[in-house]
């Protein structure tokens, strides 16, 4: 299911006594590793901006559990429920900065620049507002920091760049963070996933009729499909290993070994694809359609000027 890759690190760090905060808890993945780790003897922080999701969340796991109502895009929310957070558990041991989104599917030529700044605001930005105020906290504790890139991360962004651009990004923060912490005696870790059946997932591939050929298209391993609870277990483990990365499923492995190679091959023949083109198009006609609107905006020539 995964393929761990173990860093050396201060000794056994098992779940239990720990302190953990996961974004994106009120559902899918996020709630399952909650549950997971909840199970193994840890106590959880859920955060989420869906207040009755995450309550609910917390509240069927028991007095371990503690819902925190915030949005992982506002930088002084996040600094404040870190702080809540350690206050209230005394301690601060674990962070998966776990919270994401998805686009419209859009070219870049036609996404609402709008859009691009949403999904880049939420998967990228809001990684950093998690972990960055956490990071005194998790060096105290030794503790470990896993961040949720994705096999998009390494596969063709067609249609949703945003996405495959913030989860790129996302890998290198975590690679950083990484690298960083060893000198400290704490670890991070990236964790990479294929399709998660998630309602995310449902509701961009399964229910949407140009997701549906959009996934038609791509090869295996691209089209594998897990459930949240494979991805939570996969992530739990590599957290108690302080796996510098984990990858499910397994067949994205030489994927991500090979990605060079596998990439220059696999660019090349999307592109000549008559049906990647046809779709595409297709792609590029609705987003215009739904665009709310097309007024342009006037230039204001007291900030910019054109000079030639």
């Amino acid at each position: 299911m995964s393929t761990p890759r173990c860093l050396p690190g201060p000794g056994p760090f098992t779940a239990s006594g720990r302190v953990a905060l996961i974004t994106g808890a009120g559902q899918g993945i996020g709630r399952e590793l909650a549950a997971i780790l909840y199970r193994r003897g840890a106590s959880v922080a859920l955060v989420d901006i869906d207040a009755a999701a995450v309550t609910a969340a917390a509240t069927a796991l028991g007095e371990r559990a503690l819902p925190v109502i915030a949005d992982v895009t506002d930088r002084a929310a996040m600094a404040e429920a870190i702080g809540q957070v350690a206050g209230y558990f005394g301690h601060l041991d674990i962070v998966v900065a776990n919270a994401g989104v998805v686009p419209t599917p859009a070219t870049l030529r036609t996404l609402a620049p709008a859009e691009f700044d949403r999904v880049l605001g939420i998967n990228l930005t809001g990684v950093f507002n998690t972990v960055h105020p956490a990071l005194d906290h998790i060096i105290t504790a030794r503790g470990h920091v896993a961040v949720v890139s994705s096999c998009a991360a390494f596969a063709p962004g067609m249609g949703g760049a945003p996405y495959m651009i913030s989860k790129a990004a996302v890998e290198q923060l975590g690679r950083a963070l990484r690298v960083e912490l060893a000198a400290h005696g704490a670890s991070a870790g990236v964790a990479y996933f294929g399709i998660v059946e998630t309602e995310m997932t449902r509701a961009t591939l399964d229910r949407d009729e140009l997701g549906r050929r959009i996934e038609a298209l791509l090869p295996w391993p691209l089209n594998t499909r897990i459930t949240a609870a494979q991805a939570a277990r996969t992530l739990a483990d590599a957290i108690e290993h302080r796996a510098a990365q984990s990858i499910s499923p397994r067949a994205w492995t030489p994927y991500a070994l090979l990605r060079g190679v596998v990439n220059t091959v696999l660019d090349a023949g999307l592109a000549r694809d008559p049906r990647v083109r046809a779709l595409l198009r297709e792609v590029e006609r609705r987003s215009l359609e739904n665009r709310s609107s097309t007024a342009s905006i006037p230039m204001d020539k007291g900030r910019v000027r054109a000079h030639y």
